[in-house]
């Protein structure tokens, strides 16, 4: 979107960043978000792996995030991913921003549940190697999970890129379930 001309006012928000994860994420946000016009990034302390037990505690926090953010744009995890954790913040972002754009992103893994999108951005060559560099720059944490590699992201964008059509052959693609044209 930065490519493009868009000015991009961020509010990235992690929700289980402890010791490592924490400086990961604070660092690939940074770098992510180098050129937007202004970054505000949150991480909290939430426990991996149990965010629906932790649910009353997590959706107290989307409350209060609420009125500190009005978004045109929301990006959530996929309402169909296989890890309950991104489940759960799928769902909490839907009960908390109702009234909000939500397009919700594919995370391939070993779970094979990135469905079938509906939504898709081409993007160059150039920025898709860029954002694979940042993700095997930063998510150290990451590396030894079978799906994290540079071939999988490369072989999805050209995957979602053939769908669409893309003019440079690689694209991201997202799941649009409710969209208001005005």
């Amino acid at each position: 979107m930065i490519a493009r001309g868009v000015r991009l006012d961020v509010h990235w928000c992690v929700l289980s960043g402890i010791g490592d994860r924490e400086r990961e994420a604070y660092a690939s946000a940074a770098d992510f978000l180098a050129e937007a016009a202004s970054a505000k990034i949150e991480v909290l302390a939430f426990r991996d792996g149990f965010f629906p037990q932790q649910g009353e505690d997590i959706k107290s926090w989307f409350e209060k995030l609420k009125p500190r953010a009005n978004p045109d744009l929301i990006l959530t995890h996929y309402r169909d991913d296989a890890h309950q954790d991104h489940r759960q913040v799928c769902r909490l972002t839907w009960n908390t921003f109702r009234d909000h754009c939500i397009l919700e992103y594919e995370i391939p893994k070993w779970d094979g549940d990135v469905g079938q999108p509906n939504l898709y951005m081409p993007v160059s060559a150039e920025a898709l190697r860029r954002k694979i560099e940042l993700l095997n720059s930063h998510f150290g944490s990451q590396q030894c999970k079978q799906w994290f590699d540079s071939e999988l992201f490369f072989g999805l964008a050209r995957l979602r890129g053939m769908e669409c059509r893309a003019p440079e052959r690689y694209a991201e693609a997202l799941f649009a379930r409710k969209l208001a044209v005005v």
